[in-house]
């Protein structure tokens, strides 16, 4: 018989819920003084915007949270379509996972420079902003796995339109490459229009019990 209501629709969301919060993250905590600049300059850019800079940096771990369970769900919709035995669904969660684990590496390293800055001598400071401008190592990581085994997932088994695996693929190449803080934008883009169609495909989708 027909189930009450079909909640599942609101599982994929978390994407859209995700995108969100990093804007709110980003915006919060604001672009750091690269560290060739003075010393002085980014301990000034810390300790006035430290509030907000810690704000971002919480949110930008419940961020990566979001991120895991909407490649949870992810996940389930291709492990459908690949079959028992499938393993590129699980790759895709794994590298969302990784993802997850370098945005809060990332919010770790900027929430202590923020919260340090006032008690440490400036040329340390200045050695932490390094750390911080290049953590992107986890990031390169997780995301080439994602977008590479969702698009080759999504190509072979079909488990969402073909033209959305080979843009993962091509966001997995660009990952590889200098440019590849703009397969971030775009993957946030993926990321929208797929929290959508699959909520749409849940909802129009009957539970019964």
């Amino acid at each position: 018989m027909e189930g009450r209501g079909n909640r599942e629709w609101l599982a994929p969301l978390t994407g859209v819920a995700f995108v969100v919060v990093v804007i709110i993250s980003l915006v919060l905590a604001g672009e750091p003084p690269d560290a060739d600049q003075p010393a002085a300059e980014i301990v000034e850019h810390y300790v006035d915007n430290k509030d907000s800079i810690e704000v971002g940096a919480f949110l930008g771990a419940l961020a990566g949270t979001l991120l895991v369970f909407f490649f949870a769900y992810v996940r389930k919709v291709l492990r459908a379509a690949e079959g028992e035995g499938g393993v590129l669904s699980a790759v895709v969660l794994i590298g969302a996972a990784i993802v997850a684990l370098g945005a809060a590496i990332d919010s770790t390293i900027s929430f202590a420079i923020a919260e340090a800055a006032e008690d440490i001598e400036p040329e340390s400071v200045r050695t932490l902003q390094a750390l911080w401008d290049n953590d992107f190592i986890p990031f390169v990581l997780g995301t080439q796995l994602l977008w590479f085994a969702a698009g080759i997932s999504i190509v072979r088994h079909g488990a969402l339109p073909k033209w959305l695996g080979w843009v993962a693929i091509l966001f997995g190449v660009v990952a590889l490459t200098p440019l590849g803080f703009f397969a971030f934008i775009a993957g946030a883009l993926w990321i929208l229009i797929v929290s959508i169609m699959l909520a749409q495909r849940a909802r129009s989708t009957p539970t019964t019990a």
